[in-house]
């Protein structure tokens, strides 16, 4: 059994992030909170390329939606286990991915996981970051709990979209 990238869950796992973003960081929700703690001003905002920002934000989560595969889908890690050759794998590889190849393969199981990969990885960053750079806590908890929710609905999108 070949396991593939599934790449319309990876962009729609992407496409996610942008959605999210335009709720999250609406005025009436956490918008006003991150601009003031971030240093943003209405001002700086009008001269920005948004087509761009949004466009490199898409291209980033598209990266972003390329690891979390790995991270949600435990199959892949029979794949490494045989170097990707499945040519030249056992009959035993084969074996056991008629009888698991499916496993964990839910929704449930992938936000999961992409909840833990946002609080150990996204958190951690954000918050290293905003020390160094003299932000406040509040701005990494609201950064940070912006991935935490991206991450879990990617790691759900991803592992729960069968090919």
């Amino acid at each position: 059994m070949e396991l593939e990238m599934n790449w319309l869950a990876i962009l729609l796992a992407a496409l996610s992030t942008l959605v999210m973003g335009f709720i999250w960081y609406n005025p009436k929700t956490f918008g006003n909170i991150w601009m003031r703690e971030s240093g943003v001003t209405e001002e700086k905002m009008k001269g920005a390329n948004m087509a761009l920002i949004f466009g490199l934000s898409f291209i980033y989560a598209i990266m972003i939606s390329i690891i979390l595969n790995f991270l949600t889908i435990h199959q892949w890690g029979a794949v490494g286990m045989i170097g990707g050759k499945y040519n030249e794998a056992l009959p035993s590889y084969a074996a056991f991915m008629n009888d698991y190849g499916t496993h964990f393969r839910t929704f449930k199981h992938g936000a999961l996981h992409g909840f833990m990969s946002g609080v150990l990885l996204a958190f951690p960053l954000i918050a290293t970051n905003a020390m160094y750079e003299r932000r406040s806590f509040k701005y990494a908890l609201v950064t940070s709990g912006f991935w935490i929710v991206c991450f879990t609905i990617m790691g759900g999108i991803i592992c729960g979209m069968p090919k």
